[in-house]
């Protein structure tokens, strides 16, 4: 009969332990505000358009 409760007990336990030891999920960030400035790649890429541009125009 005591082996049949430290079962059980353990048992108990182990569940307990599987159902609250689990890791949370991460929270969610927020979404990022408007109006953010233009990202650094796209704006060499539109200054070295406009250099190459004005390179060709004073060329012919």
């Amino acid at each position: 009969m005591k082996n049949q409760i430290k079962i059980l007990l353990f048992v108990a336990v182990l569940c307990t332990a599987f159902t609250y030891g689990q890791a949370a999920p991460p929270p969610v960030p927020p979404p990022p505000p408007p109006g953010l400035p233009i990202d650094g790649g796209v704006l060499f890429l539109f200054i070295s358009g406009i250099i190459l541009g004005v390179k060709k125009l004073k060329k012919n």
